[in-house]
């Protein structure tokens, strides 16, 4: 008796899925931890299905974009089994499950690289790159295929490489660089183009700003002859001799410096106001 009950029992772990079989037809799931029941082999077994999730990271493949261009890509995948039932049916194991999952990944990037050009998923300008909403696409299909199909939930799926093959790689950085070239000469010659609108704006500016000027200091310049013409003209009329002795000092002071000798006639006039002590001014 204890050793038909030892036939009919099982366990139930933790992270694991049973599915009892019925001559190798699966009859149905354990999915809760503990003791579970069954007829005696050989009318029924049990296989198990790790409940975990898995990475899976397929081998880069080849790919021609909308350009035909050829890129080397690959993904990883993290999965895990949604129904035991349909996995065991459909796939069997592991292993099995990481092929199909493998084929499905390389269709559905084929399909999502062959419609797009290589710019959308490598590109400095923003409206080029479409890179997540073509993987979100991809994601979405894939998920669907894994569930329906094989019962196996798909919880992640990213791009980890996309790159041209080592034989391409020299002739394509070679037509990159030609292009970046030609964009900076480019930018150049409108940044020098600038550049003179900018100039010539200034120097237009400058010319008017110093006319301006010009014309400004011309008039104060003749305004101040002006008021110092009539000042010299009233210190005239008030006191004309002290006028000549000021007009004569300073003529003195610009026709002789340190280094210089007069030689002076006795009666000319700037002798006589050098030796003159008798020399009065005279206010009127």
């Amino acid at each position: 008796m204890v050793g038909l009950a030892w036939l009919c029992l099982f366990t139930v772990g933790a992270a694991e899925f049973v599915v009892v079989t019925q001559f190798g037809k699966p009859v149905r799931v354990e999915t809760e931890p503990g003791l579970g029941w069954k007829l005696p082999a050989p009318i029924q077994s049990v296989a198990r299905f790790d409940r975990r999730l898995f990475v899976l990271v397929p081998p880069p493949r080849e790919f021609l974009t909308l350009g035909k261009n050829t890129v080397v890509a690959s993904g990883f995948i993290l999965w895990g089994i949604h129904d035991p039932k349909k996995f065991m049916q459909t796939v069997f194991d592991r292993a099995g499950a990481e092929s199909r999952l493998s084929d499905i990944l390389f269709a559905e990037l084929g399909g999502a690289l062959g419609g797009a050009p290589f710019s959308a998923f490598v590109s400095t300008a923003p409206g080029d790159y479409r890179a997540e909403a073509i993987l979100a696409g991809v994601t979405r299909q894939y998920r669907e295929i894994a569930l329906r199909d094989y019962g196996i939930d798909v919880v992640d799926l990213r791009l980890r490489r996309l790159d041209f093959p080592e034989q391409n790689r020299a002739s394509v950085f070679a037509r990159m660089r030609s292009e970046r070239v030609r964009l900076s000469m480019r930018y150049r010659s409108e940044g020098e183009e600038e550049g003179l609108k900018i100039r010539a704006t200034a120097e237009k500016a400058k010319s008017s700003i110093l006319g301006e000027a010009y014309k400004v200091s011309q008039k104060s310049r003749g305004e101040g002859e002006a008021r110092a013409a009539k000042i010299y003209a009233d210190s005239l009329d008030r006191a004309p001799d002290f006028y000549r002795f000021v007009r004569s000092i300073e003529a003195m002071k610009k026709a002789v410096d340190k280094e210089t000798t007069l030689v002076l006639p006795v009666d000319s006039e700037l002798f006589r106001l050098l030796r003159d002590s008798r020399f009065r001014f005279r206010e009127r």
